[in-house]
């Protein structure tokens, strides 16, 4: 029996004398794709940056595909098949679109960088790495920027090469802190639907972190988890969220009302 991608047991987070994060547990399955919504400031980032290995938890347990993580380092927990984005884009600026897709992939200078250079077939799994970022970027709609510094880019186009770098790196489970933030509509109609194949036909995990709740309960999530003031809410599929009165009074209200 295989083990759950992501296994989040009773953790806690503080800063200080807040408690930013309160002891919530749950978990994602093989090729589920997860909404994790709430109010600025209800620890959604936080719970992000736990799971990753950016911060240490105060308390609880955080599983991997099986692995106890709250004490790896973020590069190992990547090397487990797990990886993320960030809200605010993390680029490599002195470097092209295309550089920065192709850095991510896992294991291609082992055993070590001098050796990959002569080992059989080197050369051509870099020319299939470099056919595969081509390919991620024509799925985003931005190929025509592949040797654009990415000093270059506006924020929206930033949004994308982080997306396509985690997609290079052969993820079995993704975390996307707001993806489609500064996106256009249309655009980011596509990505999540890209997302949900990446989840259907692949059986990548995905959990992702979007402000416009709205958007996430239309866009063919599984499920989602609602977030407030450092607790779990409630957890349920899109119809169950919107039919919560306590979910519609406190975060879908007004956005509910402006999408009519």
């Amino acid at each position: 029996m295989n083990s759950l991608p992501l296994k989040v047991q009773r953790i806690t987070k503080t800063f200080g004398g807040l408690t930013a994060v309160g002891g919530i547990s749950f978990e994602i399955t093989d090729g589920e794709f997860v909404g994790l919504i709430g109010p600025n400031g209800c620890g959604k980032s936080t719970v992000f940056n736990c799971i990753s290995g950016l911060l240490p938890v105060n308390s609880g347990d955080i599983q991997v595909f099986g692995t106890p993580s709250s004490d790896l380092r973020p590069d190992q927990i990547q090397r487990l098949g797990l990886t993320r984005t960030f809200q605010h884009t993390r680029l490599w600026m002195g470097m092209t679109v295309i550089e920065n897709l192709l850095v991510p992939p896992r294991q291609q200078f082992a055993p070590n960088r001098l050796l990959s250079l002569f080992r059989p077939g080197s050369r051509k799994e870099e020319l299939a790495r470099i056919e595969h970022a081509y390919a991620v970027l024509e799925t985003l709609e931005i190929s025509h920027m592949a040797h654009n510094l990415a000093n270059e880019l506006s924020g929206g186009q930033s949004k994308l090469v982080d997306l396509g770098r985690a997609l290079m790196g052969d993820p079995r489970m993704l975390l996307l802190d707001e993806p489609v933030a500064g996106v256009a509509a249309p655009l980011a109609e596509k990505i999540f639907s890209n997302l949900r194949k990446l989840a259907s036909e692949q059986g990548t995990s995905v959990l992702v972190v979007e402000h416009n709740m709205n958007f996430i309960l239309r866009t063919g999530v599984d499920r989602v988890i609602v977030m407030d003031r450092g607790e779990i809410l409630m957890q349920g599929t899109p119809d169950e969220v919107r039919q919560n009165s306590d979910v519609v009074a406190a975060y879908l209200g007004g956005t509910e009302k402006r999408s009519k």
